[in-house]
This record gives C-alpha cells, sequence and structure tokens, in this order.
C-alpha cells in the first residue's frame, strides 16, 4: 500500500489541516481538563492508550477515564511537537508526534513525562475524529542523550507557546 506523506510544510492539505487541527484540539481539552470535550472528539468506538498502559474503548468510557484522573490528579500541560502526517487511505491519517509536560505551577518540562504520541484519526460525516491516541513513554532506556536530545527540542517549542502554558497555568485558575 502507497502512503501520502507530508513533513511540516507551509502549505498542508485541508485535510492534513483538519488532523492537525484535531491533534492541538485533543491536547488543548487535556490542559484544560475537560473529559467531556475530549471524548466528544473521539469516535464512537474511539480507543485512548493512556501514558500508564490504561485502556480506553468508546467515549463514554474515555470520559469517566479521564474525569477520574482530572478529579483525582493535578495533570501537567502539554506541549508537543507534530512530526508528520501521513494518509493511510482518504479518510484515514496517521499523526506523529512527540510531547513534554509541564506541571502545575512549573515553568519547565518534566523530562521523565515526555512522550511519543500517535493518532489515527478517521473522517466520518465530514468530521475528523480520533479513532485511536496512543501516547507512550518517550524513556529511552540507555539512551540519556535521546532523551536529552527530545527534552530540548520541547523547551524550544515550549518558548513558543503562549505563558499560560509556560507555567503549567489553567484556564480559569488564580495565580
Amino acid at each position: 500500500m502507497k502512503s501520502q506523506t507530508s513533513k511540516n510544510d507551509d502549505s498542508p492539505s485541508d485535510n492534513e489541516g483538519e488532523v492537525r487541527a484535531l491533534y492541538q484540539q485533543l491536547l488543548d481539552c487535556w490542559n484544560q481538563r475537560s473529559a467531556v470535550d475530549l471524548a466528544a472528539l473521539a469516535a464512537d468506538d474511539g480507543h485512548l492508550v493512556g501514558f500508564d498502559g490504561s485502556q480506553m474503548h468508546g467515549r463514554a468510557e474515555i470520559e469517566s477515564h479521564l474525569r477520574r484522573i482530572f478529579a483525582d490528579h493535578p495533570t501537567a500541560a502539554y506541549v508537543a511537537k507534530i512530526r508528520e502526517v501521513r494518509f493511510l487511505a482518504p479518510e484515514v491519517a496517521l499523526l506523529r508526534a512527540v510531547a513534554g509536560m509541564v506541571p502545575p505551577g512549573q515553568s519547565d518540562l518534566n523530562p521523565a513525562l515526555n512522550a511519543v504520541q500517535m493518532l489515527i484519526a478517521a473522517k466520518q460525516a465530514d468530521r475528523w475524529r480520533i479513532a485511536l491516541f496512543q501516547n507512550t513513554p518517550a524513556a529511552f532506556h540507555g539512551r540519556p542523550e535521546l532523551s536529552e536530545k527530545l527534552t530540548e527540542e520541547l523547551r524550544q517549542q515550549l518558548r513558543a507557546v503562549s505563558p499560560e502554558r509556560r507555567t503549567g497555568k489553567r484556564a480559569g485558575e488564580v495565580p
């Protein structure tokens, strides 16, 4: 099977732009701690695989699981960089990204939370939805130079985002 690949060019197709926007919405929903909005981005039978290996299937389970996470944990905010968007079929896309996290109240990444992320997006009724999102720790066991390189790359990305994300501050939080 031949795939169409597009890497960070300045003129993405409409579909590529929509897939990139879907991924950014996913990150924004996480950063705003909105289980409802994040689950709404998924296909009815969408899957999420969390950083800890937990697996969620379907919007209801995704929402329920994320509600517990947001209620019980002070989650860190994402900063990410898209590596590639590849169309596996006209209405199915693979997005690869790397991500780091800024813990609440801090202004720098926690390298232990760096991740490699994959999103499979499927177009359903003229709207791109999450078919699968997987968040894998970027541990690079035995290769600390790769971890350091990724952390520095993500720090550069962090400097390019809004001050709220640099401090891990959430929408509506009082300083």
